[in-house]
């Protein structure tokens, strides 16, 4: 009998995701949203309870020979509470899993831990529970995040309208551009022992990489102005992605401006420097942790002279059409380029 086997590159993780969903089907009212947001979405009550898990693994996603334990576990929840951001909702509890082999000291768990709190503190959550075990080889960090909103202020992928405006914080490609410092001091200590890593340089870019911030500022701005995005999404695997898996999920073609993408200076300046091209690094760099969303045109009025909103272009009735206008003026198709896991 020949058995077919399908590799998992063939699919990618959303080809695998949407595999394993189709297989699914909520058995329970309360399951309001499953699979293929940000968040899970339930109802409890009054408001919703938005749950998410992200698994940061060594090797794959860090490599703790530049990446401080402390930082790690700073990290480790701003990821998720990220996403509870990216749902329009307040995070108030996680849960953390833990796989660590022998080769840590009990004073190197109080190290990551130290992290671990110290996000806790600045976002308001509890540590609630979770599960430690053992570890073949590397260090293992799985994280459930729980929020909380008014079931009527949730924001999903799927709510989004043609002629609604494309907004997103922060600066793109600053993360990325910091792991590609921080491969090459690597590679250089490798080399020559002797040499001191030369980061002074790049200080806001590593920084962007090992300790990124969640976004709930801007949650909490949004809810003072009385703003409802229309849709929400963080930007974890690059801005290109970011934007189909808006354009898919809502149904809507999406348009940019090569222009009006928001790129540091500094990191300008570094993707040159590493001969990449600054608008590839913003597109599709990722673990910027920034808030891609569709806002109202009714509502740019309120929004207009926010220092760190960017308005970066505008959705329309084609889903087949995702585009960017360059600084040229030319119209180019967008392409998703970012991390694939398999």
């Amino acid at each position: 009998m020949n058995e077919t086997r399908t590799e998992l590159a063939s699919l990618g993780e959303f080809g695998l995701i949407n595999r394993i969903q189709k297989q699914f089907s909520a058995q329970n009212l309360t399951s309001v949203i499953g699979i293929g947001d940000d968040a899970a979405v339930i109802d409890a009550g009054a408001d919703a309870l938005l749950v998410t898990t992200d698994m940061l693994l060594e090797g794959p996603h860090f490599d703790l020979s530049y990446v401080p334990l402390k930082h790690l576990g700073y990290k480790a929840v701003a990821v998720n509470v990220s996403d509870i951001a990216a749902m329009n909702a307040k995070p108030e509890q996680i849960t953390i899993g833990l796989a660590i082999s022998n080769r840590f000291s009990v004073e190197a768990i109080d190290e990551l831990y130290s992290g671990i709190k110290a996000a806790c503190d600045d976002y308001g959550v509890d540590l609630v529970g979770g599960d430690t075990t053992s570890s073949a080889a590397g260090l293992v960090i799985s994280i459930t995040a729980i929020g909380r909103a008014p079931k009527d202020k949730v924001v999903l992928r799927s709510t989004a309208k043609a002629n609604d405006i494309i907004c997103v914080t922060g600066d793109l490609g600053s993360a990325y551009l910091g792991l590609q410092v921080l491969e090459r001091e690597k590679q250089v200590f490798l080399t020559n022992p002797e040499m001191q890593p030369d980061l002074e340089k790049y200080e806001y870019m590593v920084g962007r990489q090992l300790k990124p911030s969640a976004r709930m500022d801007v949650v909490h701005e949004l809810a003072e102005k009385n703003i409802v995005p229309t849709s929400m999404i963080d930007v974890s695997d690059g801005l290109a992605s970011e934007l189909f898996h808006i354009s898919r999920a809502s149904g809507v073609g999406i348009k940019i401006f090569e222009d009006k993408v928001p790129i540091d200076s500094m990191a300008f300046e570094t993707a040159i420097e590493f001969k990449l091209d600054p608008i590839t690094c913003a597109l599709n760099g990722g673990e910027d942790y920034e808030l891609l969303f569709t806002i109202k045109p009714s509502d740019f009025e309120k929004l207009k002279n926010h220092p760190d909103i960017h308005f970066i272009g505008h959705t329309h009735n084609d889903a087949n059409q995702n585009v960017m206008v360059t600084k040229q003026e030319t119209i180019v198709p967008l392409k998703a380029q970012g991390w694939r896991h398999f």
